[in-house]
């Protein structure tokens, strides 16, 4: 990871001059001994639940920045070297609830201070398929106090910009089985014993989650994107809003 920043950091010098920024955490407090790092980096968050075509954004995203000179990162849940597995272990051995939530939050913690805080100090644009609104959302539907989730998860750094990929449930489904064949257990909500049939488990779960999203728009400013468009579609308001920002913050460069 390291020999990577290194290897592209003239590149994502260019691309983002001196835009030295100091870093905001969500919470009041964050993590004391990093609250006051400068980074030059931009943040990126792409939320959406499974098979709403988040990880074919994330490429076409990271494309076209690459191509225009950025440097790019890209992190998401279970990729922490020392969390994952025992993210993985833990599922199948069905932990609690609210074990699990803190198995989540360790997996981004070691994520932020090992791979996105660095990249981000180094110049690069980080683009996280999904974040802690996924996991708030998550733990939220089955039952876990909502003050505890937003405090477990205040040491998270702000994103500069958070796409929610909006998609109809019913609509989802048929994307579910031609991408897996089948319903994940977790994904349908099935532990929460909201209906004895799967289908019918899968729709009113990922209602919940929309309901749960629709929240955190207004208290996180996430952006609405319409995930049932189609895949070009979704990716030119992207890509436009991005361009967007990153633009303004190249002209807000003070020489």
């Amino acid at each position: 990871m390291s020999s990577k920043i290194r290897n592209k950091k003239n590149i994502s010098s260019d691309s983002h001059k001196e835009r030295n920024k100091k870093i905001r955490f969500i919470g009041n407090t964050g993590i004391k001994y990093l609250k006051d790092i400068e980074i030059n980096g931009s943040f990126i968050v792409i939320e959406g639940p499974d098979a709403s075509g988040r990880s074919t954004q994330i490429q076409k995203i990271t494309e076209k920045l690459e191509a225009n000179g950025h440097a790019v990162v890209n992190t998401g849940l279970k990729r922490s070297d020392l969390i994952s597995k025992g993210i993985i272990e833990a599922k199948r051995n069905y932990v609690g609830r609210r074990t699990m939530a803190l198995y989540y939050a360790a997996d981004f913690a070691d994520q932020l201070e090992n791979k996105i805080i660095p990249a981000l100090k180094a110049g690069f644009v980080v683009i996280a398929d999904r974040y802690i609104y996924t996991l708030i959302a998550r733990s939220s539907v089955r039952g876990i106090d909502k003050n505890w989730l937003h405090k477990l998860h205040s040491f998270a750094i702000k994103p500069d910009l958070i796409f929610y990929l909006n998609v109809d449930p019913y609509n989802l489904i048929h994307r579910v089985f031609k991408k897996n064949k089948s319903l994940d257990y977790y994904e349908s909500g099935a532990d929460l014993g909201i209906s004895a049939d799967i289908f019918d488990s899968f729709i009113k779960y990922q209602y919940l989650l929309k309901k749960e999203f629709a929240i955190m728009q207004k208290k996180y400013g996430l952006i609405d994107i319409n995930g049932d468009k189609d895949i070009n579609g979704i990716y030119d308001e992207i890509q436009a809003k991005i361009n967007d920002f990153l633009n303004q913050s190249k002209n807000n460069v003070t020489y």
